[in-house]
């Protein structure tokens, strides 16, 4: 069935990747519906929203809103995540329960279609929480919707800025920059575009020859790499300065407190293992996309 023929609902539809999902589907004609915690606020943003498109309120705390905001819904994407803990939810809560709880009530609802995003470096033998719950959500949504596909995308980054242009603000501002460990790190950063390009192919019938896709951009960085890239870019001379994981993760604990902290565990928990692609993995050239250089859009 084509995702024109099809109602559609994004869970987390007004956030980054949710946003394009949304725009991407209209484009395609679909009847398509956001599901967010505060759809108020979000009808007062600029863009989709005026299009028309549904704006539906939902709490991953509260099954009922969940289960009404599926009502009628052929297929579901949940782009729902966050890399920061808070008083009234943890990682286990979003990113586990959560998605088990949208598995269960998209089966119980007779829902077609399930794309559950994740991340690439999903563990369940992983010290961190947020990289733990990741893999556990997975688990969970396989195990109660066999049939969903779960697409792990690498770092994402925007044409608006998002990714390359927040570490362009560092280079701008800060003469010694401080890396993640020595910055040898390998990154894979991803156009949110192609993914959402990629989620709306399975939405519309692409054959998937596996439940698992993992998503890269066509480039692959260290990020010492790309903070000098972005230096040259913006003509400025930078000392890139090694830091021990263990500081970062010393520091980020009295930065969780602030309500928008500069750098989370979460973070520095990915930032210490390479976030590529998988050796032999399903991902983007088996449905028919060449994902967006970075490099060939000028953005590093």
């Amino acid at each position: 069935m084509k995702t024109s023929e099809r109602n559609v609902i994004v869970l987390g539809g007004t956030g980054f990747l949710g946003q394009r999902v949304v725009r991407r589907l209209q484009d395609r004609g679909c009847p398509v519906s956001a599901g967010t915690r505060f759809p108020e606020a979000a009808a007062s943003y600029p863009g989709s929203w005026d299009r028309g498109v549904r704006l539906v309120g939902m709490d991953l705390a509260d099954p009922d809103t969940l289960a009404r905001a599926l009502e009628g819904a052929a297929a579901v994407v949940n782009c729902i995540g966050f890399y920061a803990e808070t008083r009234q939810q943890s990682f286990q809560d979003v990113h586990a329960e959560g998605a088990r709880r949208i598995a269960r009530l998209a089966r119980n609802g007779g829902v077609q279609r399930l794309v559950h995003i994740s991340g690439i470096g999903a563990s369940l033998q992983s010290p961190s929480a947020y990289v733990r719950a990741r893999a556990e959500g997975e688990a969970a949504v396989r195990s109660v919707f066999p049939g969903a596909v779960i697409l792990r995308p690498s770092v994402m980054f925007s044409r608006s800025g998002a990714f390359f242009g927040d570490l362009q603000k560092i280079v701008a501002r800060l003469p010694v920059i401080p890396l993640f460990g020595s910055g040898r790190t390998r990154l894979q950063p991803v156009w949110a575009g192609d993914v959402a390009e990629a989620v709306c192919r399975l939405l519309d019938g692409a054959r998937a020859p596996r439940k698992v896709f993992e998503l890269g951009g066509p480039d692959v960085f260290t990020y010492r790499e790309i903070l000098r890239r972005l230096a040259v870019l913006s003509g400025r001379r930078r000392l890139l300065l090694p830091v021990p994981f263990a500081l970062w993760r010393a520091g980020a604990v009295p930065l969780s407190l602030l309500p928008q902290p500069p750098v989370t565990r979460a973070q520095i928990a990915l930032m210490e293992h390479d976030n590529t692609v998988g050796e032999g993995m399903a991902g983007f050239a088996d449905l028919g996309i060449t994902p967006q250089s970075a490099i060939a859009m000028g953005l590093v």
